[in-house]
Formats: C-alpha cells, sequence, structure tokens
C-alpha cells in the first residue's frame, strides 16, 4: 500500500480521516491497552459516510429519526469516540479521550450504550451489532408504515469485521435481513483479511460476497480506502430499496504503522518510535491528542449538518393532528397506556371466578389477546414454534415484505437471530418486542438474553415447556439449570406464574418495564387456578406472597413456583390433616421479592418453621430463600431435579423423580 499516493490522490480527505487514526494510536498508546488497527484501517469509509451520508445531529444525538450507527466491531471502539468527539459530541470530550478504558470514562473499552447518548448499542460480543441492527431495521419499517414517512425515515448503518461474521448468529440476522427485504440496511464488511491468530485464511476460507448474495443481500466491492468508491458505493446502496446492503470494503488493518497487515494490528500499538514512524508517514505533525483547528471545525461542521433535517422534522411531527402526535411520543418513550392495568384487572377478575385449567402458555396468549389491541407497540414473533408458544393473536397481522404494518414475525429456527434483533427493536424504541421457544433453547439466545440486561433494554422472552411437565420430548428439551442461569443475570426479571391471574400479572409487570428485560417461564402441562380470590393489586409485583396460610401453628412454609405450586398446596392438605400448620408461599419472581423491604420479608418468610421448596429443576439458587431470609439448614429441604429428566409423559415423571404432594408432605415431616 502506497501511502503517499493515498496522501495525494485525496489531500482534504485524508488529513480528515487521519485525525480518528491519531487520536486512536494516542488513546490506545496512553490506556496501554486497546485495539487500533481496525480504526486505523476503517477511517476511510466511517469520515465518508459520517460527513456525507450519516443523518444525524451531533448537538441532539437522541434525534427520532436519525440514521442509527452501530459498530458492530466493538474491540475498535476508538473509531466511534474519535468520530464523536471531532463531530462535537458533548458527551465524548476530549477529556474522554484521553481517559479511554479507564475507571469512570464514558469511553469504555468497547461501547456501551449506557454511557454516551449517541452509542445505539452496546457492542463487543462479535456478531451481536450485525443481528441487533436487523431488529432496528425492521423496527424502521414497522414505525415508518405505522407513523408515516413524513416522521420515520431513517437508515441503519453497520460496521462488521471478519470476526463478526464468522459468528453463527451472522448467518440468522443475514437469512432474516434477506426474506424480509430490509432495504434501509447497510452492512460495511471491513475486509482487511487479519484476526488475532492470524489470516482469515488459518481458519475459514468462506467467500463472504456469495454467502450474502445467497442470503438474498445486494452487494458491492470496494476499496476500502478511496474515498470516490466509498461514497458512489452508499449512493447505491441506498438506491437499493427492497434487499440490505453489504459493501465489501477491502481495507488494510493498522495502515502505514509498522503492523500493518498483521496480527499485530489486531491488538494495542503502544510502541512509541513505531507509532511516531506511522504519524509520519501519515503526514500528521501535531502533539499527542492535538487537532488542527480547521480539521476539527471541519468536523465539527459535519456533526451539525444534521441540524436542518432535524429541525424540518420537528415541524413535520407539529404539522401532525394532535393525537397523532401523541401516540408517537408515547410508544417512542416507552410509556404504556393507561388502559393495560384495567384491561389486566378484568382478565384477573373473570378468570379468578371461572377459575380454568390451563397451561401458563395458553394462559400467555389469553392475556396476549386483551394486552395486544390496547399496546398497539407490541411486535411478537416465535422461532418457528408459534403453535407452541402460543405467542400470535388474531390481530396482530404478519409483517412482511408487502405488510410492513405486520406485528407478527416468523423468525424460523433462530433463537440467537430473533433474541438480538429483538433487542435491536427495543433499543431502536417505538417497539414492544416479546418472543418464544423451548424454554431449553434459552441456550441459544443466551448471548443476547445477557445483552439485553447490560444494555437495560425490556425485551420479552417468552420461554414455554418450562420443565419435566413437558413429557415425552425428553432430557434434550427439559430445562434443568435454566431458570438459576437466567436468575443469575443481574437486571433481569424471571417469572414463573403458578396460573393465568399470575400470568397476567407477570406480562403487566414485563410491559411496564423501561430498563429491563424479562423472562416468562411457561408450562405446556395444564395448570388449575389457584388464585380464585380476585384481587385488584399486583401480587406478583412483590415477587413472593402468603397464597395459602397455615391453620393452627405454622410449623412449616412451602415455596414454591409455577407448576409447583399445585403440589404445594396438596402437600400442604395432606400436613394439614395431620395437624402440621403449614403456608404455602408461591414466589413467581425471585428478583422482585428480594427488592421488596425487609419487613415484607420477614413477614412472608418469618423465623422458625421448617422450610421446604419445590421446583421442577435445580436447587441452585434456592438456598438464599432456603437457608438465608432467617432460615436454617436443619430444618430446610428442596424436593426438584438432581440431573436430567428423561423421556415420558408428564405424570410419570413427576412420580419417578419424586416431584410429588406425597415427597413433599414427608419431606417436611423428616424435618420437623
Amino acid at each position: 500500500m502506497d501511502i503517499n499516493a493515498l496522501r495525494e490522490a485525496h489531500p482534504d480527505h485524508w488529513q480528515r480521516s487521519t485525525a480518528i487514526r491519531a487520536l486512536t494510536l494516542d488513546a490506545v498508546a496512553a490506556a496501554n491497552s486497546g485495539h487500533s488497527g481496525m480504526p486505523i484501517g476503517m477511517a476511510d469509509v466511517a469520515t465518508v459516510l459520517w460527513s456525507k451520508h450519516l443523518k444525524f445531529d451531533a448537538k441532539n444525538p437522541n434525534w427520532h429519526d436519525r440514521d442509527r450507527f452501530i459498530l458492530s466491531a466493538g474491540h475498535g471502539s476508538m473509531l466511534i469516540y474519535s468520530l464523536l468527539y471531532l463531530t462535537g459530541d458533548a458527551q465524548i470530550t476530549l477529556d474522554e479521550v484521553k481517559n479511554f478504558r479507564q475507571w469512570g470514562s464514558r469511553t469504555a473499552g468497547h461501547p456501551e450504550n449506557t454511557h454516551a447518548d449517541a452509542i445505539e448499542m452496546t457492542t463487543g460480543p462479535l456478531g451481536q451489532g450485525i443481528a441487533h441492527s436487523v431488529g432496528f431495521a425492521m423496527a424502521e419499517e414497522i414505525l415508518r408504515a405505522r407513523h408515516g414517512k413524513q416522521v420515520v425515515d431513517h437508515h441503519t448503518y453497520v460496521i462488521a469485521g471478519d470476526g463478526c461474521l464468522m459468528e453463527g448468529v451472522s448467518q440468522e440476522a443475514l437469512g432474516i435481513a434477506g426474506r424480509y427485504g430490509l432495504g434501509r440496511l447497510v452492512l460495511f464488511w471491513d475486509n482487511n483479511d487479519i484476526t488475532i491468530d492470524g489470516k482469515v485464511s488459518l481458519s475459514d476460507r468462506t467467500d463472504q460476497v456469495a454467502r450474502f448474495k445467497a442470503s438474498g443481500w445486494h452487494v458491492q466491492e470496494i476499496d476500502g480506502h478511496d474515498p470516490e468508491a466509498i461514497d458512489a458505493a452508499i449512493v447505491a446502496a441506498k438506491k437499493v430499496t427492497d434487499q440490505p446492503s453489504m459493501i465489501a470494503c477491502k481495507t488494510h488493518i493498522a495502515l502505514g504503522h509498522a503492523a500493518q497487515d498483521t496480527s499485530k494490528g489486531h491488538g494495542a500499538l503502544t510502541n512509541a518510535d513505531q507509532n511516531a514512524d506511522a504519524k509520519a508517514a501519515w503526514g500528521w505533525t501535531t502533539g499527542a491528542f492535538e487537532i488542527p483547528a480547521e480539521i476539527k471545525s471541519w468536523w465539527e461542521e459535519a456533526g451539525s449538518r444534521g441540524a436542518a433535517e432535524r429541525e424540518a422534522w420537528e415541524s413535520r411531527l407539529a404539522a401532525l393532528s394532535d393525537r397523532k402526535q401523541a401516540e408517537f411520543n408515547r410508544v417512542m418513550s416507552g410509556e404504556v397506556p393507561k388502559k393495560l392495568s384495567s384491561v389486566i384487572r378484568a382478565l384477573k377478575k373473570q378468570n379468578s371466578e371461572a377459575a380454568p385449567k390451563v397451561a401458563t402458555r395458553k394462559a400467555s396468549e389469553m392475556v396476549l389477546e386483551v394486552v395486544n389491541p390496547v399496546l398497539t407497540e407490541t411486535v411478537g414473533g416465535s422461532a418457528d414454534l408459534t403453535g407452541s408458544n402460543n405467542t400470535k393473536t388474531g390481530d396482530l397481522g404478519v409483517f412482511d415484505v408487502d405488510n410492513r404494518k405486520g406485528r407478527y414475525v416468523y423468525w424460523g429456527i433462530r433463537e440467537h437471530g430473533m433474541a438480538s434483533a429483538m433487542n435491536g427493536m427495543s433499543l431502536h424504541g417505538g417497539i414492544r418486542p416479546y418472543g418464544g421457544t423451548f424454554m431449553a433453547f434459552t441456550d441459544y439466545a443466551r448471548p443476547a438474553m445477557r445483552l439485553a440486561a447490560l444494555q437495560k433494554t425490556p425485551t420479552v422472552f417468552v420461554m414455554t415447556h418450562d420443565s419435566i411437565g413437558l413429557g415425552e420430548d425428553g432430557p434434550t428439551h427439559q430445562p434443568i439449570e435454566h431458570l438459576a442461569i437466567s436468575r443469575a443475570t443481574p437486571n433481569t426479571l424471571v417469572f414463573r406464574p403458578a396460573d393465568l391471574i399470575e400470568t397476567a400479572e407477570a406480562w403487566e409487570i414485563a410491559f411496564s418495564q423501561t430498563e429491563t428485560p424479562s423472562v416468562l417461564s411457561l408450562t405446556r402441562q395444564n395448570l388449575p387456578t389457584v388464585r380464585t380470590q380476585h384481587k385488584n393489586n399486583n401480587l406478583t409485583a412483590q415477587g413472593a406472597y402468603v397464597l395459602a396460610e397455615a391453620e393452627g401453628k405454622r410449623q412449616a412454609i412451602l415455596l414454591a413456583t409455577g407448576s409447583e405450586v399445585e403440589i404445594a398446596l396438596a402437600a400442604r392438605d395432606l400436613l394439614q390433616a395431620e395437624g402440621i400448620g403449614t403456608r404455602v408461599v408461591s414466589m413467581p419472581c425471585w428478583e422482585l421479592f428480594e427488592a421488596q423491604d425487609e419487613a415484607y420479608r420477614k413477614r412472608v418468610l418469618p423465623a422458625g418453621p421448617v422450610r421446604v421448596a419445590v421446583e421442577a429443576a435445580a436447587r441452585f439458587g434456592w438456598d438464599k430463600w432456603l437457608l438465608g431470609e432467617r432460615g436454617r439448614e436443619a430444618k430446610a429441604g428442596f424436593v426438584g431435579m438432581e440431573g436430567f429428566g428423561a423421556s415420558a409423559p408428564a405424570e410419570t415423571l413427576y412420580e419417578k423423580f419424586g416431584i410429588t404432594a406425597e415427597g413433599v408432605a414427608a419431606k417436611v415431616k423428616s424435618l420437623l
């Protein structure tokens, strides 16, 4: 690569893009940590995109109709930090750039959406940016169809590297985007042929261009250091409205540095002499963290270019009727309509009296049937298990190339891609996504579920067939450890409702969240209504509550969730018949119970009585409630699973594994 030829061919562009390169070298060197090569190699692409095409206003990063920019290759975080500082973002100051990767700085090692308004999502786990961007693009399509092009009309741009494309989730994302013709999605592939171990050819021989084409994408191949070619490719991509676009940008990692085109360029370039030589090759003569005034001014002008577009958009929004403005502002703010609580209460009252015996997956569908018409921003879906997850209601319509107003997505057998795309929808704003699969397959969705919690986005994961109660499909499909894994995740609400009433309350809580994802653990088998006395209050919001009180002296407390609450109640009957006073506590959401004050938790779980927990899953995590909260090991027991399940009818499995009323009663008596 002839650096002098690049400098001479486009001298102004070269200096502007080199501002990114220089800031990257300086910040990584100061931190003695980070990734230098990708920002240096993709600086040309980023400069053209941000200065000529990206619709944004640096002074108003949360403007709703901005283009979304996602750095899927999040290890190259200095690319976005440099761009934000240069364009005048108030949160990413020069001091923040100097404090790259340091405690308390906004400029974390990988971009985090909670650190700065202009960072659309948290990236770092490779492939997640691509998969999330599909959800961003879908949200734009749905909202444009619903609210009109005058207020929703933007693109989603994503930069991805070789590592992003190797991760399996990338193919799930490609398949979804291609199938649904997401023409507002443009992906730049940083095709530098280098991974941490060395050349891509060490581990891969995939023809990425052919793969994208086979998945239904429009594809272009360009020199990623030629600003004219970059500009022309973006113009061409924006003209393609029925396919997502991939622009393969042939680049050199760590361009102009001694580490160029080597795996060393993938890491922190901190050698002072080599960095000085690189700057000299670039023609960069200022000191560390110094940007010449004319270059900084040019970048700030690029950052303010979108102000006029934003103001025009604000005028168009103001021209809408008061009703349309109010609805648009409501859904974009994440505020739920007041009617949500009233329809939930009405459903609870009706069914506490009718006391149906239904699976909680069916109960969930019954809740959605009354909620979806009220909460019109919901978008449902399933990973090819619609009839099993019960996530589709009659009013939604199906999202497709010819029906962008549709609110139900057929995701195909793509749990990971579905979960990531749902996060993207939620982060975009204006959409409340929920999607289902079998609970055992949270394993396939897990990285995106974790990111939902980390990003503080209220995605709802509907996980049915939640225990050995699913029966004959056997141990591959019977989740044992999955509740514990979800409960161990910070900032996640895990609901395991016992009946339709608790299911309705769980949905009300989940849809009311603004910063916390929810996992709904739902049964395949039918369950009786255990809440037969109507209460307006949402008892599930307390996390745990006394469902049945002891008669006589309280000697035992049974703690249970979901399908095992029925078993606990039956065990109570057996114990009470023998004069053993037994309280039953339903615990539909541990996290919400933990959030209650000490006085309430003490009322529910007082010291003294024997405690036995009942759950058709692993014990892991239960000791918090059995031994903590005034409990004692000598008076605590667990009835549940110690290993994997088996293939047999559900009734047989519960009997063989000892999760029965008789088994629970025997456990209590052994501890008295």
